[in-house]
């Protein structure tokens, strides 16, 4: 089986919340590994390394050798979960990888030909409505990476999941399922004048309440306008 990048890790014991906590201020991931018909195993792993593979796109859609001690198991990538805040992972997932059975993956989409696409010479946008597509295949099937054609697409033309060229052995499970989504098209682009005619409608709904105040400001200014009046009649008394 090939692997693309090897992650070295340790077993871990020590499990829970405060296990986790100390091993993050020790630079180190907690990980677990399953899958394969076999019990799962706590794992620890070195921040830093693992950082600088995740920066990598194929290291989410290839085999990867993880490197226990002496021992190998050929796994994938299945969960990261990060820190909301800071640059950090927070916990990661793995799956081994057995020869002879089916993984699933998500694997990019690589888009080409939009320059020459008959769409954008008109004038047309692209629109990627997916960046990448779920498949199920056996590990010596694993592509890298879908391509995706817009050298013929046309303005107003859509490709859909059944129209990715997918290799022999791999499948695509939301076609299984009949969910034919929609991955990418190309359509006019928005008239110059609609956000002219949004910005005069915004203007004008900032200047009717401007009026209210005033109208408020002329009544008010009218009682005292009589009180001359009622000091007139003060003094004839």
């Amino acid at each position: 089986m090939k692997t693309a990048f090897e992650l070295v890790a340790e077993f871990r014991d020590a499990q829970g919340k405060g296990a986790s906590r100390r091993l993050r201020h020790a630079n180190k991931v907690p990980a677990i590994l399953y899958g394969g018909h076999r019990d799962p195993r706590a794992l620890s792993l070195d921040h830093t390394k693992l950082l600088l593979l995740l920066d990598n796109e194929r290291f989410y859609s290839t085999i990867i050798n993880l490197k226990v001690g002496e021992l190998n198991q050929a796994a994938i990538l299945k969960d990261v979960q990060r820190h909301p805040a800071k640059n950090a992972v927070v916990h990661i997932d793995l799956q081994r990888v057995l020869d002879d059975e089916k993984i699933r993956i998500t694997i990019p989409l690589h888009f080409k030909g939009e320059a020459g696409s008959p769409g954008v010479k008109k004038g047309g946008v692209v629109s990627h409505l997916r960046n990448e597509v779920e498949i199920t295949c056996l590990p010596k099937d694993l592509p890298e990476f879908v391509e995706v054609d817009l050298s013929a697409v046309d303005l107003n033309q859509m490709l859909y999941l059944a129209d990715l060229k997918v290799p022999a052995g791999v499948e695509i499970p939301e076609l299984t399922h009949g969910r034919n989504a929609p991955i990418v098209s190309i359509h006019h682009a928005r008239a110059a004048e609609e956000p002219e005619a949004a910005a005069g409608a915004e203007a004008a709904a900032g200047a009717a309440p401007a009026a209210a105040p005033a109208a408020g400001a002329a009544a008010a200014a009218k009682p005292a306008a009589a009180k001359p009046a009622e000091a007139k009649k003060d003094a004839k008394k």
